[in-house]
């Protein structure tokens, strides 16, 4: 993996680390203590094999090559969200877009009520685990639950179709775990957070206290790396459900935009300057918003390229994967009951790269 940096002339190894939410990978059996059964042959989407091995198909195409126009390997490193179980992900790094590729795969099941987890493929090549634990997120509705119901049309729903499940004993809202891998990238150190914050079921404003908790757990993780390192390199990526400005990412987790504002143990988002430009990942109503987002800690921008360091971060938002034509024309192209699609958010990246000696 060479490239040439656009600044220098030296040569650079490069290794995309990218994140996708894979919208509702689900197998076709029906899990008896998850709510899946939408996604089953009987169920509202009809869901049967032919359909799922072209959903399979159709993520082996895009994880294959995001990146790729920097980079002529596949992301070193994917983090994905719903996600049904480990099995899908097994069918997944066997499709022949991705297999010769040799990918690993970190999974918990979450407590997730429909079923839905996180998880980090890595290619085994480049990337050796040392640990991997999942961080449970506890979060609580303090007042009588109300319940919510997704709206039939999930195409209308893209903010609310991830229904908030609620613990009536003592209100614990579930939702996913915050998955945390450390291990050595060709030689060196790196610690990745996989996340996929609480849904805005219920509206924005009423949830956003969930996503500030998540946010708040996020940097209590960080902070626990850096407390025993303070040169950590941390990765944190994720469907956030909200968008870079919002009160979880920019206060409970203090990621900064502009990288001359990121102290030695804060986070930059790469992400802000592109939603200041109107970029999206997720289309609700003809508003766009970055819900797919990769942070990156101050060690990682230090320009000292005899070790990884950021280098740019990007959309993947290539023309096969928008939709074109309908009343959704111009958006991510998801599934629906007459075409397999893709995802209804786009996937993101970014580049580390080290001078190649």
């Amino acid at each position: 993996m060479i490239s040439k940096s656009n600044a220098q002339t030296k040569a650079f190894s490069i290794h995309t680390v990218a994140f996708y939410n894979f919208e509702n990978l689900f197998d076709t059996i029906n899990d008896p203590i998850t709510n899946d059964e939408e996604w089953t042959p009987t169920g509202a989407q009809h869901w049967n094999a032919k359909k799922y091995r072209q959903k399979l198909e159709n993520l082996a195409r895009v994880l294959s090559e995001i990146g790729t126009g920097e980079n002529s390997n596949s992301p070193t490193f994917i983090g994905g969200v719903e996600i049904e179980n480990r099995l899908v992900l097994e069918d997944l790094v066997k499709q022949p877009k991705l297999i010769d590729k040799e990918y690993g795969i970190i999974h918990f099941d979450s407590p997730d009520k429909r079923g839905i987890d996180v998880a980090l493929l890595y290619q085994k090549k480049q990337f050796q685990p040392t640990s991997y634990i999942n961080v449970p997120l506890y979060v609580y509705k303090g007042e009588q639950p109300v319940k919510e119901t997704p709206k039939t049309d999930s195409s209308e729903n893209l903010e609310t179709e991830d229904v908030i499940a609620i613990n009536t004993k003592n209100y614990r809202v579930y939702t996913r775990d915050q998955l945390l891998v450390t291990g050595f990238l060709n030689g060196e150190e790196i610690h990745i957070i996989v996340n996929h914050w609480p849904s805005r079921a219920g509206g924005e404003k009423k949830s956003s206290p969930y996503r500030e908790v998540a946010g708040a757990l996020n940097r209590k993780i960080i902070d626990s790396l850096q407390l025993i390192n303070p040169s950590a390199k941390v990765i944190t990526m994720g469907d956030l459900n909200d968008s870079p400005f919002n009160n979880s990412v920019k206060k409970a987790l203090g990621a900064k935009g502009k990288i001359q504002e990121v102290k030695p143990l804060g986070i930059y988002n790469p992400f802000e300057e592109m939603a200041n430009k109107g970029l999206g990942t997720i289309a609700f109503r003809d508003s766009w918003d970055i819900f797919d987002q990769i942070l990156i800690s101050g060690s990682l921008l230090q320009k000292d390229y005899n070790t990884f360091q950021y280098w740019k971060a990007g959309i993947y938002n290539k023309p096969f994967l928008i939709q074109k034509n309908g009343k959704y024309k111009g958006y991510p192209l998801r599934h629906s009951l007459t075409e397999i699609g893709f995802s209804d958010h786009f996937p993101v990246y970014v580049y580390l790269i080290k001078e190649k000696k």
